[in-house]
Formats: structure tokens, C-alpha cells, sequence
């Protein structure tokens, strides 16, 4: 009987411990997409829509742009700067997100 409770016992806290990541994963999830929402629609915003659109064609910025994004992979996501940018992407999403709720 004592092993069963102890196998019951053992058995919550690790579906417990589950919930908790996957709880984690979608929070993170969640603030990303938060984050890629926004800026997707102030992009449109009329007092830069202008600026955006000389960016784009900017030949520089594009190559700058290109050669930075070459430093993050998403193949390896445990790379420190992949999980650094990742952090900072997922702390601003939770501002976002908490400031329009």
C-alpha cells in the first residue's frame, strides 16, 4: 500500500513538473507572438510607414541587416546569443503584453 501512495506521489509531481514547463513554453510562445503582432502593425503606423519603406530599399541596412541575422540560427538554440536575443525578445513581449492587457 506504502508503494503505491509513494508511486501516486511520485508520478503527480512529475505531471505536475510537465504542466509547469509546458505552461513555461506557451507563456514564451505567447509573448513572441505578442511581440511580432505589434510590430507588425506599427510598422503601418503613419509617422514611420515612410521611413520603413526607405529602409527597404536601402542597400546598406539590408546587408547589415543580413549579416546580423546570420548570427542567430535557429538550429541551435541553446548558442548564448541565440538565448540571449531570445531573452530579451521574450522580456519585451511580456511588457507588450502585459501593458495592452
Amino acid at each position: 500500500m506504502k508503494k503505491i501512495l509513494f508511486f501516486t506521489l511520485l508520478s503527480c509531481l512529475f505531471c505536475a513538473q510537465s504542466v509547469n514547463a509546458q505552461m513555461a513554453a506557451l507563456n514564451e510562445a505567447k509573448y513572441i507572438t505578442t511581440l511580432k503582432v505589434v510590430v507588425d502593425h506599427k510598422m503601418k503606423d503613419a509617422d514611420i510607414v515612410d521611413d520603413v519603406a526607405q529602409l527597404r530599399e536601402h542597400q546598406k541596412f539590408r546587408q547589415d541587416l543580413a549579416k546580423m541575422l546570420q548570427k542567430l540560427d535557429n538550429s541551435r538554440p541553446n548558442e548564448a546569443k541565440n538565448r540571449k536575443i531570445m531573452k530579451i525578445l521574450e522580456r519585451t513581449g511580456k511588457e507588450i503584453y502585459n501593458e495592452l492587457k
